[in-house]
Order: structure tokens, then sequence, then C-alpha cells
């Protein structure tokens, strides 16, 4: 019997501000950040806003959406997603900025997509045939950029898994 071990890595680049972005990439963040201020979060209390850029440069913002019976509500990345896409189904995505409202939730941590969101974001990849970068707006404007989100999810489900013969 033979057995191989297959190592993964993945790697971000950290920026202590979002002065080293450019003007539409800072839109972008604070887009996100304006999103989480607004989020329906009764439950968790957990504020989150995403915001795409798309091809044509459009912004658009979502926020996570509760409800009581919890698995009935939303992320803020599919919210923004399915927005953008239901608005301008043959633009593509080029980015996604990712923060939840620090001034609301007490941790330093950054906070991820969740596995339902970097499932969705991988979907908008293969949709358009392109990478996605993401930004994460961390605590004191510090922000985590990724190229793809294979970094995030590299086995992640695909149509060629589901091509039939």
């Amino acid at each position: 019997m033979h057995m191989k071990e297959i190592k993964l890595e993945s790697s971000l680049i950290v920026h202590d501000n979002l002065l080293a972005f450019d003007e539409k990439t800072k839109e972008l963040l604070l887009a996100s950040r304006k999103a989480a201020k607004s989020a329906y979060a009764p439950y968790s209390q957990f504020y989150v806003g995403a915001a795409v850029l798309l091809e044509d440069g459009q912004i658009i913002p979502g926020n996570n959406q509760e409800n009581a019976v919890y698995p009935l509500g939303l992320c803020a990345e599919r919210v923004a997603l399915f927005a953008a896409h239901s608005i301008n189904p043959d633009t593509s995505v080029l980015e996604i900025a990712v923060t939840i409202d620090y001034d609301r939730i007490d941790t330093d941590q950054a906070a991820f997509p969740c596995g339902s969101c970097r499932q969705s974001i991988s979907e908008f990849e293969n949709i358009f045939d392109r990478d996605i970068k993401i930004y994460i707006l961390a605590k004191d404007d510090k922000v985590l950029v990724l190229d793809s989100i294979k970094q995030l999810l590299p086995f992640a489900f695909t149509k060629d898994l589901l091509n039939k013969k």
C-alpha cells in the first residue's frame, strides 16, 4: 500500500492601515465597515459587513441578516455577492471586503468568511473564471489580503465535480 502526504500552505499579506491602498479599494473597505454598522444581528450580536467591487467599478454592500429561526439568516458576504449578481449577472466580482463592527464586538481577532461564504466566493470565482481578491478589515484598520478564496478553501466543491459523462 502506497501513501503520500500532501502539504498545503497558505499565506496572506497584512497591511498596517488603509493608506496602502488605492482610492477604489479604500472605498470598498469603508463600504464594508459602513455595512457592518447597519447589520441586523439581534440574536448573535455579531455585526458583519461586506462589499464587493464589480468589474464595472460598482461597489455593492451587504451585511448579515439574522432571523429568530437561525438557519434562515444570511451572512454579509453572501448578501453582497447575491445582490451584485442579481443586479449585474454578467459583471464579474473583482474584490470582496469583509469586516465586523469593532465598536460593538469586543475582540481583537479578524473575522474571516465562514465555510458557506467561502464556498459561495468559490462559486463566483468559477462563474467568471477569475480569482477574487479578499480583504479582511481588522481592528485598528489593519487589512489582511488574500489573492483568492483558494487560500482559505483549497479543496472547494466546484462544478467540475458535477460534470457528467
